[in-house]
C-alpha cells in the first residue's frame, strides 16, 4: 500500500512556480507557514499517477504585499504573499516492479501548477524514514548512526557506492571526524575478506582493535636497533621500492647546476645495480624485462662505490701516458654527501637499515601478503592500520605515496579475474595531499600518484577515502573525484565553501548549515546516500586517542610524577615507551 496518506485539506499550499529542480509553493495559511522549517524534507503532488517528489526545503518568506483597492474602493492593507521554496532531490514511487514504495534519486518529472505540497512529519515522515532504511540495509550496508528528523531511522550508506566512487570525511578539529572514521573502520573489519589501509600519521587509530584489524608501524630508531621485522608488526619501506623519480627527489639537489648529470648517471647506476642483483641471485628470466623502476632489490653499497668512483675517474689525455679528468669528475661530490647523510640519518632507518632482510628477493612478497593481503591471505586481519608518527615530516609525504604506489601497483598488475579490492584511508590528507601551488618536487611526487589512484583506482579495485580537517588545503583534483561527502562541523570560510562547491547547484544552501553542526553530526551527500541527510554519527565501541582534553577540568587535578622527565627522555630516544 502507498507510504504516504495525505488529504487535500492538509496540503500547505500549492505550486506557484517551477523549474528544473526548485519549485516555488504560495502558502495561503500562515499557521501552515509556521510549521514550515529549512532543511526539512516536503512532499509534493507529481504529473505521473503513483509518484510523489520530496524536496528539501531552502528557504521560506513572508512578504507583505501591496496595498489591494477593491471594485468597491476598500483598501485591503494585510495582503500577504507567503513562500516556500523547495529543491527536488527525489521521486517516491508507490510501486517499482515488484517492490512497494521505492524511493530514488532521480527527478523523472516535475509538479503541475497548483499541484498540492505537504510537510512531511509526523507518521509520514517515520514511514518515508523506514522505508530509506529497509531499503538501505539490504546487503551492503553501510551504518553510520541515525537520521536528525527522525531519531528512530536508521542512517545507512551504500557501502559498494561509498567505496567505488571514493569519499572525503572532513571536519574542524573536535567535531568528531576520528569517530567517524572509527566507525567506518570498526563495520569494515566485520566482513569476512575486508581489504583497507589506514594511514595514521600520529597513532591516534591504536585503540581500535578485535578481529580483522591489525596495527603496524613504521619503524623508528628504537625499531631498527632492537632488529625488530614485519613478524613483530613493524614495517621497513627500502629504498629500492622508490620510484626512479621519488629516488631523484631523494638524493639529487634540484639546485645544483649538475642536477642534470647527476640524475642521468643516478638512472644508469641503478639500473646496473639491479642488473648485478639479479645476476647475483640468480634469476637471468628478469634480466631481459625489468627497468629502473621495476621493484627489485639492489645493494646500496655497491652503487656507493660506483658513484665514487665516477667522480674521481681519470681517462687517458690527449698524449700518451697521461691521465685527465673524466666527464664526471668531482660533479658527483654534493649527491654522494646528500646520500651519505641519508644513509647514517637514524630516522631514515626504515629505508637504509633494514638489514639483509630487506635485500631478500622474497621480501616483497612477505610485505605484499602483510600489508596487501585480506584476513584469508596473510592469516592475521584485512584492515591494516599503519602508524606513521615517527616517519620525519620532510619525507612523510613521500613515504605515504610510496605504500599507496606499492598497492595500486600490485593491484594494476593482478590479472583482473584475481582481482580483490582494497581501500586507502588517507587520515590528515592536506599533508601529504596538498594543493599544487603548495607542493615542492617531493609533494609533486606523492599528489601524481594519489591523482592517478583518483581517477583510475576505481577500474583497479582501489579505493581513496580522503579524511581531513583542512579540505581547502586538499588537493582539488583529488576532492573533485570524490563523489560521498561526510562532513562534520566546519568553522572556517574556505573549508566551507568547498564543501559547497563540490555539491549540487540546488543543494548549495544545505552547506550553510555546517558551523551549526554537533559534535558528532554530519553532512551526508552523495552516491552512496538515497538522501541529502543530517546525521547525528553513532559511538564506535573503541574510541580513537583524539578526544578533546578537558583543561579546565585536568588544571584542577594533581600532575602526574615524573611526566617531564619521561617526555624529555622518549624525545631523546625518539620512541614513546
Amino acid at each position: 500500500m502507498p507510504i504516504f496518506n495525505f488529504r487535500d485539506e492538509e496540503a500547505l499550499g500549492k505550486v506557484a512556480s517551477v523549474d528544473t529542480t526548485n519549485v516555488i509553493v504560495d502558502v495561503e495559511n500562515v499557521a501552515h507557514l509556521k510549521r514550515l522549517q529549512v532543511n526539512h524534507l516536503a512532499v509534493l503532488q507529481s504529473s505521473r499517477p503513483g509518484q510523489h517528489l520530496i524536496g528539501l526545503i531552502t528557504q521560506v518568506t513572508r512578504k507583505r504585499g501591496i496595498e489591494n483597492i477593491s471594485d468597491d474602493g476598500i483598501v485591503d492593507q494585510n495582503s500577504e504573499l507567503n513562500l516556500c521554496r523547495i529543491a527536488l532531490i527525489g521521486t517516491m514511487l508507490d510501486r517499482d516492479g515488484s517492490k512497494e514504495n521505492v524511493f530514488r534519486r532521480t527527478i523523472e518529472s516535475v509538479p503541475e501548477i497548483d499541484a498540492n505540497c505537504f510537510s512531511l512529519e509526523g507518521e509520514n515522515l517515520t514511514g518515508f524514514m523506514r522505508t530509506l532504511s529497509s531499503v538501505s540495509a539490504e546487503g551492503n550496508a553501510l551504518t553510520l548512526g541515525k537520521y536528525t528528523l527522525d531519531e528512530n531511522a536508521v542512517a545507512y550508506l551504500n557501502g559498494n557506492k561509498f567505496f567505488q566512487r571514493h569519499a572525503f570525511i572532513g571536519g574542524s578539529t573536535g567535531s568528531g571526524k576520528s569517530w567517524t572514521t572509527a566507525k567506518i573502520i570498526e563495520q569494515m573489519s566485520g566482513l569476512s575478506t575486508a581489504n583497507a589501509i589506514v594511514f595514521d600519521l600520529h597513532g591516534e587509530y591504536s585503540p581500535l582493535t578485535g578481529p580483522g584489524i591489525q596495527h603496524f608501524k613504521v619503524a623508528g630508531p628504537a625499531d631498527v636497533e632492537a632488529k625488530r621485522t614485519i613478524s613483530d608488526d613493524v614495517l621497513y619501506l627500502p629504498y629500492w621500492l622508490l620510484s626512479y623519480e621519488a629516488l631523484v627527489s631523494m638524493f639529487v639537489d634540484r639546485s645544483d647546476q649538475n642536477a642534470p648529470n647527476q640524475a642521468m648517471i643516478i638512472a644508469r647506476e641503478i639500473n646496473q645495480a639491479k642488473r648485478k642483483y639479479l645476476e647475483d641471485n640468480g634469476q637471468q628470466a628478469l634480466l631481459k624485462h625489468f627497468t629502473v623502476d621495476s621493484p627489485v632489490p639492489f645493494d646500496l653499497d655497491f652503487l656507493m662505490e660506483r658513484l665514487n668512483s665516477i667522480n674521481v675517474e681519470m681517462v687517458p689525455g690527449a698524449k700518451a701516458g697521461t691521465e685527465k679528468q673524466g666527464d664526471f669528475f668531482g660533479k658527483l661530490a654534493r649527491m654522494i654527501s646528500r646520500l651519505e647523510n641519508k644513509i647514517s640519518d637514524r630516522r631514515l632507518g626504515f629505508m637504509f637499515n633494514g638489514g639483509g632482510d630487506i635485500l631478500d628477493f622474497a621480501w616483497l612478497e612477505k610485505f605484499a601478503n602483510a600489508a596487501l593481503g585480506s584476513t584469508g591471505e596473510n592469516g592475521k586481519a584485512g584492515i591494516k592500520i599503519i602508524n606513521f608518527s615517527e616517519v620525519p615530516s620532510d619525507v612523510l609525504p613521500l613515504i605515504v605515496s610510496l605504500v599507496a604506489r606499492v598497492t595500486f601497483s600490485v593491484q594494476q598488475w593482478t590479472p583482473s579475474e584475481l582481482r580483490h579490492p582494497i581501500a586507502l584511508l588517507c587520515d590528515e590528507a592536506h599533508l601529504y595531499m596538498p594543493q599544487r601551488n603548495m607542493a615542492d618536487s617531493a609533494d609533486d611526487i606523492s599528489l601524481d600518484i594519489f591523482e592517478r589512484i583518483a581517477k583510475e583506482g576505481r577500474k583497479y579495485g582501489v579505493s581513496l577515502v580522503v579524511i581531513s580537517q583542512r579540505p581547502s588545503e586538499v588537493n582539488k583534483t583529488l576532492l573533485s573525484q570524490c563523489s560521498n561527502f561526510v562532513s562534520m562541523r566546519l568553522t572556517n570560510a574556505e573549508d566551507q565553501g568547498v564543501i559547497k562547491r563540490l555539491l549540487p547547484d540546488s543543494l548549495g544552501g544545505f552547506s550553510d548549515i555546517l558551523p551549526t553542526l554537533d559534535t558528532g553530526e554530519a553532512l551526508v551527500v552523495g552516491d552512496a546516500s538515497l538522501l541529502p541527510s543530517r546525521i547525528r554519527i553513532d559511538e564506535p565501541q573503541n574510541k580513537p586517542n583524539s578526544g578533546t582534553v578537558n583543561f579546565w577540568d585536568e588544571w584542577q587535578k594533581p600532575v602526574k610524577d615524573n611526566r617531564l622527565l619521561i617526555a624529555v627522555d622518549n624525545w631523546r630516544k625518539q620512541n614513546i615507551q
